[in-house]
């Protein structure tokens, strides 16, 4: 019944996701895709009022590193939607999420099965030490200029505008509908811009729990058991994924301390429900895997951690994720989805690199075919 309001958010969020993919859907069938110039969608972009922001300063400037992180805790935040899609396990409606999936007549038996046998080996790698958990998060003033993010090493090198490192950004260029007031998004929107005066902070993040999971692997390709090689990539990516969401939560009540108040539910945390956002490179809100590189230099991550880069700019161990922390109330997640080639001139130019390599790194959104 829609007068109940579980069941109520369930419907809405399954035919959201449903309309959303047939929008999806009807944008990729369209040949001619109309875009804004690159100066139309700057002048588009979100208007905060900077005037009245006050940024609230996080705990520290600088890096902390977490070594050994308790796998009990990461847990207890564990989404488990994401383990049964690795086995291709999908309840129908209203039977799609965790745990409703195990009253669906054709996967629930399988699902159900499959998640006590993930937990018998939860059990076991947290109880023998099996996988070990690293992480370091970073702080840094901040401020945006254009569609680029200055980060400074301290408040005294932001107001004397010695800038540490920069973190650039890509910009909406697709023609939004004709009734849309939405406005064009970048990345560098969401932090107070030089012009404004006001002190900013940016937050980045590097985690793994797949430290130990090669090790395990091998043991159970030796015994033949392919089916404990998938579970344990599958355990150690929901840790990792688990533990980027517990020390979001950490960094928003404590560690930058931006939502001290906030009280919310694990099931509201993976839906998102709270203030600031943890977007990642190479993904929607920024389609460039490159920027990795930045972020692993101010955060040295490899030499505290212990996560590396590979030459594709994928991480190493895999189960890692890494990303920026935004704590504007107003930033969002978006996709930036395809680019107009002014806008990779224009990018290339301010990074210093060659058209031809930021091509090479932005193929998937490129809006036209590279000579």
């Amino acid at each position: 019944s829609l007068l109940d309001e579980q069941t109520k958010e369930e419907l809405f969020d399954d035919v959201k996701d449903e309309y959303e993919d047939i929008r999806q859907d009807y944008y990729d069938s369209l040949e001619e895709r109309k875009f804004v110039s690159l100066a139309m969608a700057r002048k588009k972009r979100p208007q905060f009022d900077w005037q009245s922001f006050q940024a609230v300063a996080p705990q520290f400037c600088g890096s902390r590193v977490f070594d050994n992180y308790n796998l009990s805790t990461l847990r207890k935040f564990i989404d488990w939607k994401p383990f049964f899609d690795v086995w291709q396990l999908r309840g129908k409606y209203p039977n799609r999420g965790f745990p409703k999936i195990f009253n669906d007549k054709d996967v629930g038996a399988e699902a159900k099965k499959l998640y006590d046998e993930a937990n018998v080996l939860l059990d076991r790698i947290i109880d023998e030490k099996l996988l070990t958990a690293r992480g370091v998060v970073t702080f840094y003033p901040a401020q945006s200029d254009g569609d680029d993010i200055l980060v400074f090493e301290n408040l005294e090198a932001l107001g004397s505008g010695t800038v540490m490192s920069k973190l650039y950004g890509l910009r909406q260029q697709l023609e939004k509908e004709a009734a849309s007031i939405e406005p064009y998004y970048c990345l560098s929107d969401f932090i107070a811009p030089v012009s404004s005066g006001k002190v900013d902070y940016i937050g980045m993040f590097a985690v793994s729990a797949g430290f130990g999971v090669t090790e395990m692997c091998d043991k159970f390709k030796i015994e033949m058991d392919d089916y404990n090689v998938i579970m344990v990539k599958a355990l150690a990516d929901r840790l990792a994924e688990a533990f980027a969401e517990e020390l979001h939560l950490q960094v928003r009540q404590h560690l930058w301390g931006y939502a001290r108040d906030e009280k919310l539910e694990t099931e509201d945390l993976l839906k998102i429900k709270y203030d600031g956002i943890r977007p990642a490179p190479g993904y929607p809100s920024q389609p460039d895997h490159t920027e990795k590189v930045t972020m692993w230099k101010m955060m040295d991550a490899f030499a505290s951690t212990g996560i590396e880069l590979t030459e594709s700019l994928a991480m190493s161990p895999a189960a890692s994720v890494s990303g920026l922390y935004f704590a504007h109330p107003q930033s969002t997640y978006f996709a930036v989805g395809k680019i107009k080639k002014e806008q990779v001139d224009d990018y290339a130019g301010r990074k210093a690199e060659s058209v031809e390599t930021v091509e090479r790194w932005l193929s998937p959104v490129l809006a036209y075919e590279p000579a």
